[in-house]
């Protein structure tokens, strides 16, 4: 007969439910498992963490007798997903063995490193380590450094902590590399026999003059019919990593390549992404290609989608053309003049069809030798990109119809669409009545009214202070873009079918959409059961990899605002909470914090949420977001990746809260007496 636990004689093995998610240790120390589908998190005390670190994906056991308590309390059992394995930090050195301390916000273990593991670090250096295992039962993770970290590369250091931190690996595994060399660049006579040959057609680039790879072309040339034809392009990254390879593995645990102020950690080894597959000019390459035949006016009369071969003629930059498109003269004018009439045409569409016009600003570093910057330019889109833009757009929701319209066994196939849902009306609700303090209105009847009134909205505030500040709280109203394969279409463009099919080299998604368009193409569609996992986990990295990219320009920015501590700028409130407001510099589009502690001598101040604004209790003055200020730099802190601001009063202003001050201290005298 066996004998109850001692510990816990009620409770049988049949009681215990093992359960999976994602652990989110707090600053405390304490942890909390996230699992789908549950309202409540369970909560996981640090002595039962096993050997899982913030932000792996665990198996934690509870009592099922618990589901119905306050508070679920369980413990880690098994870790089966591990957010990052690379870690930055400080190492200590002694005789035969080292100690490793991570650098991280939440709590993590020391690693024990062997001798034989240091690669050359000595005590008290950065470095960045990799964990090689945690066995069951023993104390310590053990590691081994990757890198020692210089201390005059602090720049760089801070760009590989935020890519690690964020479970991004900076390097690929000797493994990767040596499938990436072995691949063959030949084109073959076999492999040609199953492609279109666009060799012959005019094919040129268009990318940013400090582009490296270059995964998309457009062909045109002139029917005998009268009509044209033009082809969109893409990198055949899918010819080269096929499903379930190493090559295959590690661009799917990336899923994307992260772009940083001064670097860009691939997908793809380089091998893959900066010579099989980039589009260089006169080189053979494959390609997966969307061509479409238009008529004079413009209307598509047929589309063919499949793989091809093609020869780009000329690399351009954003600059060249636009430049031709200016000044109508140049290389291939004439069909770069007739491509840019008929994107602008499409765009026009668009906006009409209730596409919602966020004008995109991109702000670039201009660095010096060592990476830091020197100056910031504000990139504007123009007709240039926005001929590229509209021809993307048109293979991707050409491509997402083709797959849309295919069933198998009277079912869509599982598909990586991507997706942005219809505004949340809840949400709306407090942006229209922010608008409408700037005298913009809001038809919130339908959808296609929302969107008719952004893009009123946002043509009526082009040029003023607050149209930055009214676009990007209307971005964050929004819903967030992701890959599903539950297609409820692209509320932002238009569409009632988008997927990612243009940009293979550094997004994984279009990878697996080039090999499901084949596989319909072959009429051998083998339905993907993960496909919504796939989708998940894509979406989860792209998210990660824009919180990269914005602590990196974070950082540049701070690096950037050291050398004006002191100096005085206009400014415009991007942001206000009850500890102070944000100020975006107009010549810098650095943003930093104005605390309330700083504005005490002037009033105390008190946050209304309504009006995403801050309000003095005596002068009632209002630091409102859209707002114009000036500002004096007060610091500029890189481990933090602050700007401090400091709001400098007018005259006027500082006279006013003087005489409220004086007369709210007379009124508490006579009160006294």
């Amino acid at each position: 007969m066996n004998k109850k636990s001692k510990r816990n004689p009620e409770k049988s093995s049949s009681q215990i439910e093992v359960l999976k998610g994602k652990l989110d240790i707090s600053r405390s120390g304490m942890g909390f498992v996230i699992v789908e589908g549950m309202d409540k998190d369970i909560l996981v005390r640090p002595n039962n963490f096993d050997r899982a670190f913030d932000g792996d994906i665990v198996r934690v056991q509870i009592s099922k007798g618990n589901k119905g308590e306050k508070r679920i309390e369980g413990k880690v059992i098994d870790v089966a997903e591990r957010k990052q394995t690379d870690f930055v930090g400080n190492i200590q050195v002694s005789k035969d063995f080292a100690f490793f301390t991570p650098n991280t916000k939440n709590p993590i273990p020391d690693f024990y490193i062997s001798k034989d593991k240091l690669n050359g670090a000595v005590d008290k250096d950065r470095v960045m380590v990799r964990l090689l295992k945690w066995d069951k039962g023993t104390k310590k993770p053990e590691g081994e450094v990757v890198t020692v970290i210089k201390a005059e590369d602090m720049g760089d250091m801070a760009m590989k902590e935020i890519l690690v931190e964020a479970g991004f690996p900076l390097s690929f595994d000797k493994a990767v590399l040596d499938a990436a060399h072995q691949l063959s660049e030949t084109i073959t006579s076999e492999e040609l026999a199953k492609r279109k040959d666009f060799r012959d057609v005019l094919t040129f680039t268009i990318d940013p003059v400090d582009a490296k790879d270059f995964d998309d072309a457009i062909s045109f040339r002139h029917l005998d019919n009268g009509q044209y034809e033009i082809g969109v392009h893409i990198a055949d990254v899918s010819h080269f990593v096929k499903p379930g390879s190493i090559l295959d593995q590690s661009a799917y645990d990336r899923a994307t390549s992260v772009y940083l102020p001064d670097r860009v950690n691939p997908m793809l080894p380089e091998r893959i992404s900066n010579e099989l597959c980039s589009l260089r000019p006169n080189e053979d390459k494959y390609t997966f290609s969307a061509v479409f035949t238009f008529d004079q006016k413009g209307v598509i009369k047929s589309r063919w989608i499949g793989r091809t071969v093609i020869h780009s003629d000329q690399r351009f930059t954003y600059e060249d053309v636009q430049q031709i498109i200016e000044t109508k003269e140049g290389l291939y004018s004439e069909t770069i003049l007739l491509l840019n009439e008929l994107a602008q045409q499409y765009r026009k569409e668009r906006f009409s069809h209730g596409a919602i016009n966020f004008s995109s600003q991109e702000v670039r570093f201009k660095l010096d030798e060592k990476g830091k910057p020197i100056g910031i330019v504000v990139k504007e889109s123009k007709e240039a990109h926005q001929l590229i833009e509209e021809f993307m757009l048109l293979a991707n929701r050409n491509v997402a119809e083709y797959v849309g319209a295919i069933k198998v066994n009277k079912e869509p196939i599982p598909f990586p669409y991507r997706i942005h849902d219809t505004p949340d009306e809840e949400k709306m609700l407090p942006f229209v009545a922010f608008a409408k303090k700037f005298g913009y209105t809001f038809d919130m009847s339908d959808e296609d009214s929302i969107a008719r009134s952004f893009n009123k909205m946002l043509a009526e505030a082009k040029g003023k202070p607050e149209q930055h500040v009214l676009e990007q709280l209307g971005i964050r109203t929004m819903a967030k873009a992701i890959y599903t394969s539950e297609n409820v279409g692209h509320y932002g463009l238009g569409f009632e079918h988008y997927c990612h099919f243009t940009s293979p080299i550094r997004r994984y998604p279009d990878v697996m959409v080039h090999r499901i368009v084949q596989q319909c193409i072959d009429h051998n569609v083998v339905p993907d059961k993960k496909m919504e996992e796939e989708c998940k986990h894509c979406s989860d990295m792209e998210r990660k990899a824009m919180e990269c990219e914005r602590a990196g320009n974070k950082y540049k920015q701070v690096e950037f605002m050291q050398d004006y501590v002191g100096e005085e700028f206009d400014g415009i409130i991007s942001g206000a909470a009850t500890f102070g407001f944000w100020v975006e510099t107009v010549a810098h589009k650095c943003e930093g914090l104005v605390s309330t502690r700083d504005l005490a001598d002037y009033d105390d101040f008190h946050f209304e949420s309504a009006d995403y604004a801050l309000v003095g209790m005596r002068t009632h003055k209002r630091f409102r977001i859209g707002d114009l200020v000036k500002v004096r730099v007060v610091s500029a802190n890189l481990e933090r990746r602050q700007i401090d601001y400091h709001w400098i009063p007018s005259e006027e202003e500082a006279k006013k809260a003087s005489e409220k001050s004086q007369g709210s201290k007379g009124k508490s005298s006579r009160t006294k007496n």
